[in-house]
């Protein structure tokens, strides 16, 4: 069964468009979308494989990534 979680995302818009997009709380997770829709589709793409990897590399999760129930969607959270 997937998990969710809940993350905090840095947008910060890039001169040719788009933004790039990170996540304080989690260092490696760095991806780049050209519009709103592609926001979550990426980062859950990026997340998906960070996740495998440190399952591959036997890693904790870093301090703060902890999974929401089962049941809850992604959600994306923004400050403007």
């Amino acid at each position: 069964m997937k998990s969710s979680y809940k993350l905090p995302l840095l947008l910060e818009p890039q001169p040719e468009g788009g933004w790039t997009i990170t996540c304080p709380i989690w260092p490696g997770l760095v991806t780049e979308a050209d519009t709103y829709e592609e926001i979550a589709i990426n980062v859950t793409d990026a997340a998906s494989a960070l996740l495998e990897a440190y399952g591959e590399l036997n890693q904790p999760f870093p301090e703060g990534l902890l999974p929401l129930r089962p049941t809850a969607p992604f959600t994306i959270e923004t400050v403007l």
